[in-house]
């Protein structure tokens, strides 16, 4: 089959090789350790393409590809960024075709498969648990909010963006639907609410008692008790996941007594929620065994 090479494309650009469910070496990154965060925001989307097949040449050296994955922010379907709230300058773009062009010229000749970043992430937790066989569930929490599910899901969607809430006043989510996860937990929207203040500060001064701040945490809070009810009505109950810089701020107790609130039907309680450590190696496995999947059929 081929060496597998997973890459995930969200603030940054990591790449790296993929061997029995594991990485194999280094992991490649640009911008370089200790460039500004968000740098991709500021690329044009051809170059954000050009730079991917730049990282995965260099990576490769003289090994054979079997396949490439690649976890990216946005809504995708075959192989398109439909939308991308993050990266808007990549709506539209056909990165799957674009990026299999750019390795041809390099003499790569390999699939390559685009997926949400948070689904990849959701694969690579799968492998490193030793449950392929099983459905796993994760929210990424950092910039914005991602939802990942493993297996794949075969339809298109954003989970980030569920609606927890009906206060049209929560309009602060980076896509401007109103009322949305992503609008209340997303760092970029914990910054635009809180225009004095860092999202850090804001969870620090609650631990002290600030009013405003200890009220926004409890709202905080709620919102991921709501997405993971929402996802519990639709698909049932069972273990979630919870990942990313901002997972350092969630009180799992706390989401537990507000799902308890929302999910009241015996079948559909008994979900467990885990915050652990995904670093991007994690997400970078998962793609790459998307990828490999999806060649095989």
């Amino acid at each position: 089959m081929g060496l597998g090479i997973g890459v995930l494309a969200t603030e940054h650009i990591v790449v790296g090789a993929v061997e029995d469910n594991q990485l194999a070496g280094a992991m490649r990154l640009f911008p370089e350790s200790g460039a500004e965060l968000h740098y991709l925001e500021k690329m044009h989307a051809d170059e954000i393409a050009g730079r991917i097949q730049q990282q995965i040449a260099l990576l490769r050296g003289e090994q054979v590809i079997g396949a490439v994955g690649v976890g990216f922010p946005g809504i995708i379907r075959g192989g398109v960024i439909e939308e991308s709230p993050n990266l808007p300058q990549m709506k539209g773009q056909n990165l799957a075709a674009d990026l299999q062009s750019l390795l041809a010229r390099e003499g790569i000749h390999a699939p390559v498969r685009i997926l949400n970043d948070a689904d990849a992430t959701a694969a690579g937790i799968a492998a490193r648990r030793g449950d392929l066989d099983k459905v796993v569930r994760v929210w990424t929490l950092g910039s914005g909010i991602g939802y990942g599910r493993y297996p794949q899901p075969s339809g298109m969607g954003e989970g980030g963006h569920i609606t927890v809430t009906l206060d049209p006043k929560e309009n602060l989510c980076q896509c401007g639907g109103i009322g949305h996860v992503e609008g209340i937990m997303g760092y970029h929207a914990m910054r635009r609410r809180f225009l004095d203040m860092e999202p850090e500060e804001v969870f620090e001064d609650a631990k002290s008692g600030d009013a405003r701040c200890k009220a926004f945490v409890e709202l905080w809070h709620r919102a991921l008790a709501a997405a993971t009810a929402t996802s519990i009505h639709l698909e049932g109950p069972g273990k979630f996941y919870i990942s990313g810089p901002n997972a350092k701020f969630v009180q799992t107790n706390m989401v537990q007594s507000y799902l308890h609130e929302m999910v009241k039907m015996t079948p559909l309680q008994g979900s467990a929620l885990e915050v652990i450590s995904a670093g991007d190696e994690v997400g970078i496995i998962g793609a790459a065994i998307c990828a490999a999947l999806a060649a095989s059929v």
